[in-house]
């Protein structure tokens, strides 16, 4: 049966991924009629075409995220833990421009920060594919472009949760740890929707819920030792990504895979590739050389070509949309659960 199985989402694929946002309806259809709360509101004309689900399709945390969601009028809801506090975004594309809606202490916040967040600080003309393949991917998907969401800790701790764990594990821990110790969503989500948890509310997280929600002791370490330094962290937005991650690596715990994966978020960075991966050096090495076996310094020699560019993220992330990846020659990974031990 080997190499008979049909690709399944992996981790790696699901971030390189999209998320589906159904096409835009009417503003407000049919959420408008179950918000009895307004919120302050922002339209921004595009300059360029964009695809919501590639866009922010990377800040989902699986299916079950509670942080995230879309609904039936195109529109993607998302909350944050923001400097001015709590606050949730409703954001559709229709007629050119986004339209966004935001409620609670953040809203402001958040809407201010909306053209970061659809990429106006990308610049995918800096990317020069010198791959036919990758060509193809840019030409089919004009609306690609990296979010930049300036919040550090939330992509922090989901990446952390993520480590040398199964795909379903990480997003469970994710899933039970925001709605127990998350504060509900402002505005028509409530209920719904959970924002993060603030530092002090993580770092008094009793040893045994973490047990619960199938975190072993390293990585609650690791997540308690950074909520210390949560300051200090969500500081390095003011710094290139490079500096960014040689802070967060001076966390123990935190190691280029993990940094990697929190500036291409927190920052939109185009060239920071994520290595120490389980899948990415196979699917990149496949894809573009025909090697599934490739590993870290192979996938690196592989999109060398786009370093001098600054666009190796973005050239990875090419690949993952391109859906070709190496056909699968094990069965699924088992999931653990130590929360029954």
């Amino acid at each position: 049966m080997a190499g008979r199985f049909a690709p399944r989402p992996t981790r790696t694929t699901v971030r390189g991924g999209e998320v589906a946002v159904p096409p835009a309806g009417p503003a407000g259809v049919p959420e408008q009629a179950t918000r009895p709360v307004t919120g302050l509101r922002r339209s921004w004309a595009l300059p360029w075409p964009l695809d919501l689900g590639l866009v922010l399709g990377p800040l989902r945390r699986g299916p079950g995220d509670p942080t995230f969601r879309t609904t039936p009028d195109g529109s993607v809801w998302r909350t944050g833990r923001t400097p001015l506090g709590p606050g949730t975004l409703r954001v559709a594309v229709r007629g050119g421009a986004a339209e966004a809606e935001a409620w609670g202490p953040g809203a402001l916040w958040l809407l201010e920060k909306l053209p970061e967040m659809l990429g106006a600080l990308d610049d995918p003309e800096a990317f020069a594919p010198r791959h036919r393949l990758l060509a193809t991917v840019r030409h089919r998907r004009p609306g690609l472009r990296l979010t930049r969401t300036g919040l550090v800790l939330e992509s922090l701790i989901p990446s952390v949760l993520e480590q040398k764990v199964t795909t379903d594990e990480a997003y469970r821990a994710w899933r039970l740890l925001v709605r127990k110790f998350g504060d509900e969503a402002p505005g028509p989500a409530a209920g719904r929707m959970w924002v993060v948890p603030e530092p002090r509310t993580w770092a008094l997280i009793p040893s045994w819920e973490w047990h619960r929600a199938g975190v072993d002791d390293k990585r609650a370490s690791t997540i308690l030792r950074a909520v210390r330094l949560a300051a200090r962290l969500e500081q390095t937005v003011g710094m290139p990504p490079a500096q960014a991650r040689a802070r967060l690596e001076v966390v123990p715990g935190i190691g280029p895979w993990t940094s990697a994966e929190t500036v291409q978020r927190s920052h939109g960075a185009a060239d920071e590739v994520t290595v120490g991966d389980l899948h990415l050096p196979g699917i990149v090495g496949f894809a573009l050389a025909g090697d599934r076996h490739a590993d870290d310094a192979v996938m690196l020699s592989l999109l060398e070509p786009y370093a001098e560019q600054g666009q190796r993220h973005r050239a990875a992330r090419l690949v993952l949309l391109s859906g070709r990846v190496p056909p699968r020659r094990a069965p699924r990974m088992r999931r653990g659960d130590i929360g029954r031990l």
